[in-house]
Order: C-alpha cells, then sequence, then structure tokens
C-alpha cells in the first residue's frame, strides 16, 4: 500500500510517498480540514478589516506615532506574508510613515533567524521596506506587570514601546496549552527567559492536569496568557487555521481574546483528526508543518497506541534542523536549556524517526535519544517495522502530526518529548 504524504513546506512544499505492507490494516487519518480550500487574498483582507470585539485596526492606529508587528516564527505554518500587507495599510491609513513601523519576530525561547527565514515569513518587500528585528529573550526587555500567578512579565522593549501592538500568528493543536495562537505571540513569544521559565515550569506544575493536547477551556497556562496578553497591551492580532498544505483558510482578527476563542472553535474542528487511531500496533506520524520541531508528532503517534506499547515512526525532513530551543535543548553534552531535556521515550514503545538531514544533536529532546532508533530514509525504517510486527499488524498514518489532535484523548507534554 502506498500513501503520499507532505513534506518540506517551507522548501516548495512537495509530496513523499511511503509504501506500507499489503498485508497490513492501514487506516489513514486526516485532520478534519485537511482538503479546505485556500482564501484569497481579498477574503483575508476583510477579515483582518472587520474585527472580532474591537474597532478596525486604523481606528485603533489613528493619532499613534508608532507600531509594532509582532509575527511567529518558522516553527509555525503561518503565511505572514499574506497577513501582513493588509496589516500594513491599515497602519498606514491611520496616518503612520512606513518608517514608524517596526516588525519583531516572537520566537519565544527558539534561536535567532536569519534573512533567509524572514523572506519566507514576510516575504522580500517586507525586509527592504522595514526594519525586522529578531527577539532576544536575555536582553533589551522590559517589565510591564505581574500576573496573579507571581510572574513578572518582562517583554521585548520594541513591542513595548510601540503605541500601537498588532500580532501575526496561528492557531494549532498544543501539547501544552491546548491550542496556541492568541496571546502566545507575547508569552512566550516576545518575553524573557525568566518570564517564560516561570511560565512552563512553575505555572504549568501548578495544574499540570488542565494542560495537554486539546485541553484548552481549563488549560492553567491560557490563563496566564490571557494575563499577559492585557499587561503587556497587545493591541490587535490576527490568527488564522490552515488545511492540511498549510494554507490559509481561516482568518481571526481583532481584540486577542476574543478572536482567539473564535479561533480555537475552528480549530477544534479543522485540526480534529477523523477517524481517531487508538490501541494501534504502529503509527506512523508525519511532521510536516513543524518538522524543525517533530518531538511533537512523536506524542500524538504515542497516544495512538493507547498504553504506549507499540512503535511509533516519526517522519521529520528538516533541512535546517531541529529548532534551536534555550530552554529545552542541550547546549553540552551533558547540560542545556533550564527545562532540558523535556521528555523521554517510555519503555515499549519503539520510536524511529526519519530524518534525511540528520545531525548527532537530533534527539536531545529526550533523556534517553539512544532508546530512538535514527534512520535517513523510510525503507530503513520498514525494515525494523518488519522486523517488530507481522501481517495484520494494525498502523495510522496521521500526514500532519504536529497539527492534529485527538478528541476526548490528551497526552501531557511529559509523556514524551514535546516542545514549542
Amino acid at each position: 500500500m502506498k500513501i503520499r504524504l507532505p513534506e518540506l513546506m517551507w522548501y516548495g512544499n512537495l509530496d513523499v510517498e511511503i509504501e506500507l505492507p499489503d498485508d497490513w490494516d492501514v487506516t489513514f487519518c486526516p485532520m478534519r480540514g485537511a482538503e479546505r480550500p485556500a482564501l484569497g487574498q481579498e477574503a483575508i483582507a476583510q477579515a483582518i478589516k472587520n474585527p472580532i470585539g474591537c474597532p478596525p485596526l486604523h481606528q485603533l492606529a489613528r493619532g499613534k506615532k508608532s507600531a509594532c508587528i509582532v509575527f511567529d516564527d518558522i516553527t509555525r505554518p503561518t503565511r505572514c506574508a499574506e497577513l501582513a500587507p493588509v496589516v500594513i495599510e491599515e497602519l498606514l491609513a491611520a496616518g503612520l510613515a512606513e518608517d514608524d513601523i517596526t516588525f519583531v519576530c516572537a520566537l519565544g525561547s527558539h534561536g535567532a533567524h536569519t534573512a533567509h527565514e524572514f523572506r519566507k515569513k514576510l516575504g522580500a518587500d517586507i525586509l527592504e521596506r522595514f526594519r525586522v528585528y529578531n527577539h532576544n529573550i536575555y536582553e533589551n526587555c522590559v517589565e510591564v506587570g505581574v500576573t496573579s500567578r507571581g510572574a513578572r512579565l518582562l517583554i521585548n522593549r520594541e513591542v513595548a514601546q510601540a503605541q500601537v501592538k498588532v500580532g501575526l500568528g496561528c492557531v494549532t493543536a498544543h501539547a501544552q496549552v491546548g491550542f496556541s495562537g492568541g496571546g502566545k505571540i507575547i508569552l512566550p513569544g516576545v518575553s524573557h527567559i525568566d518570564t517564560i521559565s516561570h511560565f512552563h515550569i512553575d505555572v504549568e506544575k501548578s495544574a499540570v492536569e488542565t494542560t495537554g493536547l486539546g485541553n484548552f477551556d481549563n488549560n492553567i497556562l491560557r490563563f496566564e496568557i490571557e494575563e499577559a496578553v492585557r499587561l503587556a497591551k497587545l493591541d490587535f492580532k490576527v490568527d488564522v487555521v490552515t488545511n492540511g498544505r498549510g494554507a490559509t483558510i481561516g482568518v481571526f482578527a481583532g481584540d486577542p481574546i476574543a478572536e482567539h476563542l473564535q479561533a480555537v472553535a475552528a480549530a477544534r474542528e479543522i485540526y480534529a483528526t477523523e477517524p481517531t487511531p487508538t490501541d494501534m500496533d504502529v503509527v506512523v506520524v508525519n511532521a510536516f508543518a513543524k518538522a524543525n520541531e517533530m518531538a511533537i508528532a512523536i506524542l500524538l503517534g504515542a497516544i495512538a497506541t493507547g498504553n504506549f506499547q507499540g512503535s511509533v515512526v516519526c517522519l521529520a525532513n528538516a533541512p535546517e534542523g531541529q529548532v534551536t530551543h534555550y530552554l529545552a535543548r542541550s547546549f553540552g553534552r551533558d547540560y542545556g536549556g533550564r527545562q532540558y531535556p523535556i521528555g523521554f521515550v517510555p519503555p515499549g514503545l519503539n520510536v524511529v524517526v526519519v530524518a534525511p538531514h540528520m545531525d548527532k544533536t537530533f534527539g536531545d529532546w529526550v533523556a534517553n535519544p539512544q532508546d530512538a532508533h535514527w534512520v535517513k530514509s523510510w525503507d530503513k525504517a520498514l525494515e525494523l517495522l518488519k522486523k517488530w510486527h507481522g501481517p495484520g499488524a494494525r498502523c495510522a498514518v496521521l500526514p500532519n502530526a504536529t497539527m492534529q489532535y485527538f478528541v476526548n484523548q490528551t497526552g501531557s507534554a511529559h509523556d514524551v518529548s514535546t516542545a514549542g
């Protein structure tokens, strides 16, 4: 049986074909919204110009002297080049000049981008016309308040000083906050390392049972983020949801909390996996949209085995490698960020990672990378699977495993390695 899967989202958005044994019981499990058509530019513009829960951006920005557009990084599928021109148009209509507008990449604890990544996200024209900066989690952050859970919210100085603050991002299923997007552009997006550490370690531990894939309504991290939004005075947020190729199929814009609630409602339907795989012997997880954070896909695959017994094969074709993560990855032989490592391979779970662009530190998300199997091709992975599983093996294939989630099935970010 042959199955085609998407790969290399930021490098041509291509396909890869895998072959599974004909005597296996194979189920293809896409997200519900995988085939929805992309929105045209006019529909995107209309959504931004007719916001949710607040006046239009050109009204909010009227009389202001500076603006900062905060956008998510290359680990997210957001096509910011479709969104930014509309936001710029609104800001210019309010009376700001181009030189009054800056861009800051909301890296969180990820590594800095080069102009190459910025062009992929924003387009060459914006880099030529506007100043575009990386967020620095260690320097040039200022305090804007303290949350009710005791976090000193220190954020990027360029963002804090702007009189108008606009965020561009997307909503995906998320292993910790349930669904991403919204105020994550602020916390952890443009926050200081101390603030991020408090958020990811102390706040999460205080109510870890409320977190996990798809857990949103009572999520302690979501509540902390919403406080941060108000303290940072984020004026306007644009969130998108995407189809199975990463194309924009929904745009939600306006008040950062109000629009996010509507975006999450759409994301629950779009990213829900159908059919939902359970008690599988083999789960093939394709880390398409976030191949450089492939550990997220492994978590989803582990959940689909039902009891963390079986095999999970992760396709992680990321030419740039796994994203630098100052909180969760290694920076020496046996040490790393404050949360390093953030997961482990459970006993009884065979983890195979297929990565054509392998490096020695590819597996440092987990405490025991030696317990995983690292191969460069699907053929090598299939050789291992055939040794472990015979005829009749129940196999699920998840084509967008860094975006999807299972309704009524959640997993902790600490069950296996996750990030982001």
